[in-house]
C-alpha cells in the first residue's frame, strides 16, 4: 500500500514539473486548441443530432400521422365514390372529361396511401416527408371540394 502511495505521489510530482514547464503562453495556445477541439466536436455532434431527428420520426408521431392521414385518404375516397355515384345517376349526362378528372383524382389519392406505405418501409427525411405529404393531401382535398362544387352548378 506504502508503494502504491509513494508511486501515485511520484507521477503527480513529475506531472506538476512537467506542466510548470510550459510559458504562460504555451499553456494558452494548448488551451486554446483543446478550445476549438471541444467546439468542433460540439458542431459534429450537434449535426449528427439533428441529421438523426430529421430523419425519423418517432414512434408517436408515426402513429399519430398515420392515423391521420388515413383518415383524410379515407374521407377522399368517399368523396371520390360519391362523385361515381353521381355520375352514374340516370338522366344526368357527364361527359367523359368529367370521368376522367375522377379517375384522375382516384388515382392521386392511391398514390399518396403508397406513399404512406413506403414510408413506414423505407424511413427517409420526415421532415420533408411529412411537409411535401401533407401539402399533396391537402391539395388533393381542395381539388376534391372544388370539383364537387363545379358540378353542383
Amino acid at each position: 500500500m506504502k508503494n502504491l502511495s509513494f508511486t501515485i505521489a511520484i507521477l503527480l510530482i513529475a506531472g506538476s514539473v512537467f506542466t510548470s514547464c510550459l510559458s504562460p503562453k504555451q499553456k494558452k495556445e494548448a488551451s486554446d486548441a483543446q478550445v476549438v477541439i471541444a467546439h468542433n466536436n460540439l458542431d459534429t455532434a450537434q449535426m449528427n443530432a439533428d441529421k438523426m431527428a430529421e430523419k425519423a420520426a418517432t414512434a408517436e408521431e408515426l402513429k399519430t400521422f398515420k392515423l391521420e392521414s388515413d383518415l383524410k385518404i379515407k374521407k377522399n375516397e368517399v368523396r371520390i365514390a360519391e362523385l361515381k355515384l353521381k355520375m352514374n345517376k340516370p338522366g344526368v349526362v357527364l361527359d367523359e372529361v368529367y370521368e376522367k378528372k375522377i379517375d384522375s383524382l382516384e388515382l392521386k389519392n392511391k398514390n399518396l396511401k403508397t406513399r404512406l406505405g413506403d414510408y413506414e418501409r423505407n424511413h427517409s427525411s420526415w421532415t420533408k416527408f411529412n411537409r411535401d405529404f401533407n401539402r399533396d393531401l391537402d391539395e388533393l382535398g381542395t381539388k376534391l371540394k372544388d370539383f364537387a362544387k363545379e358540378n353542383l352548378k
